[in-house]
């Protein structure tokens, strides 16, 4: 059942974005008077659909009509995507019937270059148009909740600590930006490219001067910077064996058995060794020092909750989420660029993160949750935009480049060499789908 759900959620999220994207075309397309003959989600490889409204006879009999509508709409079996085919455009398709004929008024190639232009930009301005609203709702409804690193000490993994990061040390600055959500710090020091993180370390402000060697394993580990979680007692828990053990709120638990430990994090191995056992906690309450005895369960447990860091939050109401929604696009993009400079970098080991539909299934919740679907629809939707901005042909961002090429020389790209940059540019993409899939099979195996 989770299989299904994390399949329909893809497949949910796919339609939507790809509906979006390819509308901005055929709305664009509309409004100069450029036919559209083809609007399609999901290919129709092969001439194989699942339906179509000129091809399915059960459609065709409801309605005869769509016969002689301009456009095609239909559903194809291959979800790698979409396609709105603009009539005399050189596209993926690989129509070049076209070009044996004088341009018809309607044909894209008989619109000038910012009309054109207009067209190829309407999915990626459709994306991000998309996103700001959906972030808006997100925070309209939702808030906004996060740890912030302002006062968060770390509790650092290995590498981290391999670099120079100590248990305690709070972060204050990333050459010069200062990070405001602690769950945002490992991403900030790999999109970055960090060389210097200053630290305060008790009363001293510490450099930590980072080994960029070493940052293909920071874009593989899995967590960083762990939240250093003091060991102060909150309450005792009510089937605890330690209901009558003499915690107070506020305690702060110094050592047990003279082993000391200042975080949660120390206090489990340490009291994994004293399972099942009764042991001397030292306790420090206001100016005091207490021995307590304590009751370790045999999972190494004493059943107590510990004070948390204080969580930020922020309500937005319609008209102050707007500007909050515009500003968390911004700051999406921004970031995800960043990740793409990353895997244009061998050096980095950041291209073997690239995933395809397996990965991306991968990050939706086992079961439904509104946020959580909304708010990785957005990042999707932003993701999508980017990747279709990147000038390759084959991709908007392609043809964007060539027609600003003309509009900036007033030389037309000819025909023959936009087959060629197709050709070229379908194997671009051809490969890097091979190399999402070949990730995503590794990681399965291993």
């Amino acid at each position: 059942m989770t299989v299904l759900l994390k399949i329909l959620q893809v497949l949910l999220a796919l339609s939507i974005l790809i509906l979006i994207h390819e509308a901005g075309h055929f709305c664009f397309a509309k409004m100069f008077r450029i036919r559209v003959e083809k609007f399609y989600l999901f290919f129709d490889l092969g001439g194989s659909y699942l339906f179509s409204t000129k091809r399915s006879r059960w459609f065709v009999r409801l309605c005869p009509g769509a016969l002689k509508w301009e456009t095609e709409y239909g559903i194809g079996w291959l979800p790698l995507g979409g396609y709105c085919k603009i009539a005399g455009m050189i596209d993926e398709s690989m129509d070049t019937a076209h070009l044996g004929q004088s341009p018809k008024p309607w044909e894209f190639r008989s619109h000038n270059p910012w009309q054109r232009l207009l067209v190829m930009a309407g999915g990626v301005l459709n994306n991000f148009i998309f996103a700001v609203i959906i972030y808006i709702a997100i925070t309209a409804i939702w808030g906004e909740s996060y740890i912030s690193n302002r006062d968060a000490e770390i509790y650092p993994s290995g590498l981290a600590e391999q670099m120079g990061f100590r248990p305690g040390d709070r972060v204050l600055s990333m050459d010069g930006y200062v990070p405001e959500d602690f769950s945002m710090l490992q991403a900030d020091l790999a999109r970055r490219k960090a060389r210097r993180v200053d630290v305060l370390r008790g009363a001293d402000t510490v450099a930590l001067y980072m080994d960029h060697a070493l940052l293909p394993d920071v874009l593989k580990s899995g967590l960083m910077f762990d939240l250093a979680i003091p060991f102060v007692i909150d309450s005792v828990a009510a089937d605890s064996p330690n209901g009558a053990s003499g915690f107070l709120h506020g305690d702060r638990v110094a050592a047990f058995e003279g082993k000391p430990v200042h975080y949660l994090q120390d206090a489990r191995g340490v009291l994994s060794g004293f399972a099942g056992r009764t042991v001397d906690a030292t306790v420090v309450r206001g100016a005091d020092t207490l021995q307590l005895p304590v009751a370790v369960d045999s999972a190494g447990r004493i059943g107590v909750y510990m004070e948390l860091p204080r969580v930020e939050s922020k309500s937005y109401s319609l008209a102050s989420a707007i500007p909050e929604g515009i500003k968390l696009t911004g700051r999406t993009i921004g970031g995800y660029l960043r990740d793409l400079r990353l895997l244009a970098q061998p050096s980095t080991g950041a291209y073997k993160s690239v995933g395809s539909f397996i990965a991306i299934g991968q990050v939706f919740p086992a079961r439904w949750n509104w946020y959580q679907f909304m708010f990785l629809l957005a990042l999707f939707s932003i993701m999508l935009g980017v990747m279709n901005l990147l000038p390759i042909p084959g991709l908007d961002g392609g043809h964007i480049v060539f027609t600003l090429y003309e509009i900036f020389t007033g030389r037309k790209p000819s025909d023959r060499f936009m087959i060629a940059a197709q050709w070229i540019g379908m194997f671009l993409l051809l490969a890097l789908m091979m190399l999402a899939f070949g990730n995503d099979i590794g990681r399965l195996i291993h």
